[in-house]
Parts: structure tokens; C-alpha cells; sequence
């Protein structure tokens, strides 16, 4: 028995191959009870301050008294400018910047996506440091209209008064850029691409101005005239990735300890703290960071590393923007404090409520549990595969490895298997490639065709694996070993895939998972047409052109906005998470479903 392997022993006893299906659906169970668990005191930590320079709330704060009369000036410059051209309107703010003494300048864009065109001017003027040497920057964005299409009147307002305020001052260690930009979604992405030399289509213009290297970026949404109650701060950046948690931290105890606003996050107005608000709190934080795209003006910022957040006002309470200017100004005097890029905090996170945040090493479990049961799966029917089960009319082969007396005819005959590996590669591969047609055709149709390409593809997508299905069966007659082998490839890419995903994207990972895992459980069903119908109906609602009509009604919007929004993402963000679905969920999918209708020849 010393002389036995322990390959030879998982191979040979077909009791420990009984168990990695129990094993696979345990390691699912408690994945999700471990998100479950995450809300509660014991899992998760009150925030803190991690880097000492930043000393939020430690400086007084002067924005006030006749500033709030220079505000309503600019405010009433912003609502007369409301029905000018884009030219007019920078042309008007250029000489507002230029009046306070900053140098101004301009810079023209133009993207193409879905058919339209995104094209404006953007804005920006640059306070260079009175007390710096011009290495560093931070970024105070204003743009006209937010992402919900509204006049950001108060935002650019406080810009333009900020900008005359900080004038005034000698204290600034770092350049502070003032940007104003005609949207929130393509200006934005623009400018910080062409700050760092990275914008490749012809149609944006390089800067003929800029600071030194972006330390950190706030942009103010306040498209409102009266006065608030609290203030939410936007962190999501595009791809799921989020600003330094010292930077929330840092507005988050200046807003509520030095100038007493409330903060709310992911859209909860009131939370009280509880089980329940935290899931949710939670919960919303995954789905925004698992869909991947822009939540602000802010997020193009964030995957160059540079640090941003938006904050928006909101309800009616007796805070004025007088309180919301010296929030931006604490803020700015305490990045002016850094010698170097926020790095101590933690850049992998999810908050569950202003005071209280989970880090990477608390909920990562979660969905590396989900993808590992995945790969548990593909490891036992690579196994399985490999034995001469009592049906296989195959013979052992004449030159046997002697593997020692205590093994039995029965064992030795369950590892002399060869396995046909051409046409499950062929096929799982097959499948890979496919996610290309979805991909091209999402991201190249104009958008009053994507309803009917849309709804093309769903019946193409319906028909696909029953087509598959036929064509292997009709012209290979694979086996059982071959239907154990496909599913093992696709298990086994996909986990692989979750693995790695999951620490860059943990929500989007764990939402695949969750989605893909009744995938671990597909078996061919030829014997039993009825039972395989069911099951490939059930397969058929796990597809993502399914999720997209679920997600639409539940959103309430329709299938072009969706696709459109996504088209947009992919074009101007570099969001990725269409090749997460087209490359790895949905080969998945169609591998399980061939599998599904599949006719072993040897069964």
C-alpha cells in the first residue's frame, strides 16, 4: 500500500467521486452565507484615517460672508447662459476664470457610439501653486449638465466662485485645475485622457495646458437652487474600481464632524444603521460595481489612479451652499497636505454604511468559494473520465503499471482509460470564439437598430445549442467520456476565469458565479426527452440575453437604452464588462446547454 499514489487512490475508489457534487454545491452555500454575514459587527470595521498628513477638519475654513453674494452673481450668470451653444458659454466662463487670474483653455472632443455623435468643449483653467514647484494637482470638476441630463446651475456656480476664492490664497503646495465640462460622461473621459497622452481617437485634441500629475479629483453635482439636508457621495468608478478609502473617509468626517452634514451612500436617503439598511447599502454597491460603469464625472479619474469622488446634495434642510463650499474647501486643504498619492487605505472595499466598510480580506471568500466550486467540478470529471466504468465495453491494456499488491482488478482496471480530448476542445473552444458575434454586433449597431439586432440574436441564441447539439451528434457521436470532458474544460476556464476576476472585480466575479453555477450540475439527458426539455428551458433563463430583459423591467428601461448605455461604456469608459459576459459566462452557457441536449453513443 506504500507504494500506492494518492492519484491512484482518488481514481480508483469511486466513493470519493460521489462526493465532489455535494462538495461543489457546499462551497456555493457558503459563499453566500459568508456575503450574508458580512453586514454584522463582527465582520465588518468602523473607517479610519490611515494616512496622518491628510488632517481632516483640523483647518478653519473662511469660504463665507460676502462669498455667498459672489456665488449668487455667478449662479445668475449660469441660469442665463441656459439656452447658449457650448461655444457661448465657455466663451462667457473663460473670461469669469480669467477675471479671477488663471490661465484658461480649451480643448474639443468628438466620439462615435451606437451611431450618434458625443462631441463638446471642455473647459478648464489652472491655479498653478503659489508655495509648489508644479508637480502635483488636484482637479475640481463642474460639469454643465450631470448624468441625469440636469443644469448643474449650483455646481459650476461654486466652481466658479471657489476658483475666485482660492485665488486669493498663498497656501497651495499643489496646482488646483478647475474643469467645466458640457457633460458628465464623455467631457470628463476627454480631458483625463488627454491629460495623460492617452486619447487615441482623432476627434479629442491634446491640452495646450496642464498642472503636474493628478493627485485627486472632486466633482460637485448640485443642480438645485434651495438649500439641503445631507450630502452623498458617488465613489464608483468605472470597471468597478473605487478611490482610496481615505479620501471617502476624509469628506466623511469633515462633512459630519466639523460642519455637521449628514452622508449617505448608494442612494440610501435614510439609513438607520441596522442589519437590513447595511445588506442593502451593500448589496447596491455590488450591482453598481458588478455592471462596471460610470456613476459620475468622477469615475473616468479613478483607473489612473487618481483618487475621485462626486458629491451631490440632497433634500431640504437648512444647509446652504456656503456649508457645501467649505466641505470642498477642508477637502482640498487636506489633499494640499500629502507628499505623495494616497496609498496606506485600502483600494478594495465595500461600504455598508459612511462609518463602516468591509476590507478585501473579509468578503474575498465569497466569491472565490462560488468560482472554486467550479473548478472542484471540472478536477472530478477529468477523474471520471479517465475510468473504465462497468458499462465501458473497453479492456484494460495488456502492459499494466504494477502499482503494488494491495491494488485490486478493480482499481487497476478504473485508470487505464484514454481520454479523446480532440473534439471536447473543439468544442469548448468553438464556444470561446463565439462570444465574438455578440461582442461586434452590440458595440457596432446604431442605436434604433439594436432593438431588432437584439432580438435577432436571442433567437439565434435559442437555436444555437440545439443546432450544436445536432451537428456533434449527427456527424461525431461523441461518448460520455467526451460530454464528461466538455463540461470539464468549460468548468474548469470558467473557474479559472472567476478566480481571477474576483480580485479585480469581486462583484461582477461573484455575480457570474451565482448566475453560472446551475451550470455545475448539467448532465446529458437523452433517456429522459421530457426531463431534458425542463432543464434546457431552466438552462435557457440563465442565459445573459435573459438577465438583460430581467434587468430591464426591473430598471424600467428598455432594451435599446440599455444596450446603448453598454455601447457607450465600451466605446468612450473602456468598460469591460460585455467581454465578461461575451467571453466567459455565456461559452459557459452554451457548453452547458449543448451538454444538456447531448446523445452519448456508448449509453
Amino acid at each position: 500500500m506504500a507504494l500506492i499514489s494518492p492519484g491512484a487512490l482518488l481514481r480508483g475508489d469511486g466513493r470519493l467521486l460521489k462526493l465532489p457534487p455535494y462538495l461543489s454545491f457546499f462551497c456555493i452555500l457558503v459563499g453566500v452565507t459568508w456575503l450574508l454575514l458580512l453586514p454584522l459587527n463582527d465582520y465588518s470595521r468602523n473607517t479610519y484615517i490611515s494616512e496622518n498628513a491628510l488632517l481632516p477638519g483640523q483647518v478653519h475654513t473662511y469660504f463665507s460672508g460676502s462669498d455667498q453674494n459672489i456665488f449668487r452673481g455667478f449662479k445668475q450668470e449660469v441660469d442665463a447662459l441656459t439656452e447658449s451653444s457650448n461655444i457661448e458659454i465657455n466663451d462667457k466662463l473663460e473670461g469669469f476664470f480669467r477675471a479671477a487670474g488663471l490661465k484658461t483653455a480649451r480643448q474639443r472632443f468628438e466620439y462615435t457610439s451606437a451611431g450618434n455623435r458625443h462631441h463638446g468643449e471642455n473647459l478648464y483653467a489652472i491655479l498653478h501653486a503659489p508655495r509648489g514647484d508644479a508637480t502635483e494637482a488636484i482637479v475640481l470638476v463642474g460639469a454643465w449638465k450631470n448624468m441625469e441630463g440636469e443644469l448643474n446651475r449650483s455646481g459650476v456656480a461654486l466652481v466658479l466662485t471657489l476658483a475666485r476664492y482660492f485665488k486669493r490664497w498663498s497656501l497651495w503646495s499643489k496646482d488646483i485645475i478647475f474643469l467645466v465640462t458640457p457633460d458628465s460622461r464623455a467631457g470628463p473621459q476627454a480631458w483625463v485622457d488627454a491629460y495623460h497622452d492617452a486619447h487615441l481617437s482623432p476627434g479629442i485634441d491634446s491640452l495646450p495646458l496642464k498642472g503636474g500629475a493628478l493627485q485627486g479629483a472632486l466633482a460637485v453635482d448640485y443642480p438645485f437652487d434651495h438649500r439641503f439636508e445631507s450630502l452623498h457621495i458617488v465613489y464608483d468608478g468605472v470597471n468597478g474600481q473605487l478611490p482610496n478609502l481615505d479620501l471617502f473617509n476624509t469628506i466623511t468626517n469633515i462633512a459630519t464632524g466639523q460642519m455637521g452634514i449628514g452622508i449617505s451612500l448608494q442612494q440610501m436617503w435614510s439609513h438607520t444603521d441596522d442589519y437590513q439598511d447595511r445588506l442593502q447599502t451593500m448589496l447596491r454597491g455590488m450591482l453598481r460595481q458588478g455592471l462596471g460603469h460610470a456613476s459620475g464625472a468622477h469615475s473616468c479619474f479613478i483607473p489612473y489612479h487618481i483618487d475621485a469622488v462626486t458629491l451631490q446634495p440632497f433634500g431640504d434642510g437648512w444647509q446652504d451652499e456656503m456649508a457645501m463650499g467649505r466641505v470642498i474647501e477642508s477637502t482640498f486643504r487636506s489633499l494640499n497636505n500629502l507628499l505623495e498619492h494616497l496609498h496606506q487605505s485600502f483600494f478594495f472595499y465595500l461600504l455598508m454604511q459612511h462609518r463602516r466598510f468591509v476590507s478585501i480580506g473579509t468578503y474575498l471568500p465569497s466569491a472565490m468559494l462560488v468560482a472554486v466550486n467550479f473548478t472542484i467540478m471540472a478536477i472530478s470529471l477529468w477523474v471520471q473520465s479517465g475510468r473504465n466504468n462497468k458499462k465501458s465495453p473497453e479492456k484494460v491494456d495488456a502492459a499494466k503499471p504494477k502499482l503494488g499488491k494491495g491494488v485490486g482488478p478493480h482499481q487497476e482496471s478504473n485508470v487505464k482509460k484514454e481520454r479523446h480530448l480532440f473534439l471536447p476542445m473543439v468544442v469548448v473552444g468553438t464556444a470561446q470564439f463565439l462570444g465574438v458575434i455578440p461582442l461586434y454586433l452590440f458595440n457596432h449597431s446604431t442605436e434604433a437598430m439594436l432593438p431588432y439586432v437584439f432580438g435577432g440574436f436571442s433567437a439565434f441564441n435559442v437555436a444555437l445549442p440545439v443546432v450544436f447539439s445536432g451537428v456533434i451528434t449527427n456527424y461525431f457521436k461523441p461518448t460520455h467520456q467526451q460530454y464528461q470532458l466538455m463540461k470539464s474544460f468549460s468548468l474548469l476556464l470558467l473557474g479559472m476565469f472567476l478566480s481571477a476576476l474576483a480580485t479585480l472585480n469581486f462583484s461582477l466575479a461573484l455575480l457570474v458565479g451565482l448566475l453560472a453555477s446551475p451550470l455545475t450540475y448539467v448532465q446529458p439527458l437523452a433517456k429522459r426527452p421530457l426531463v431534458a426539455i425542463a432543464v434546457e428551458v431552466f438552462v435557457n433563463l440563465l442565459t445573459p440575453t435573459v438577465v438583460l430583459c430581467i434587468g430591464s423591467s426591473y430598471w424600467q428601461l428598455s432594451i435599446k437604452e440599455i444596450l446603448t448605455e453598454a455601447a457607450f461604456g465600451w466605446d468612450v469608459w473602456g468598460m469591460t464588462t460585455q467581454f465578461v459576459v461575451w467571453f466567459v459566462w455565456w461559452p459557459a452557457w452554451i457548453v452547458g446547454a449543448v451538454i444538456v441536449l447531448g446523445k452519448p453513443g456508448d449509453v
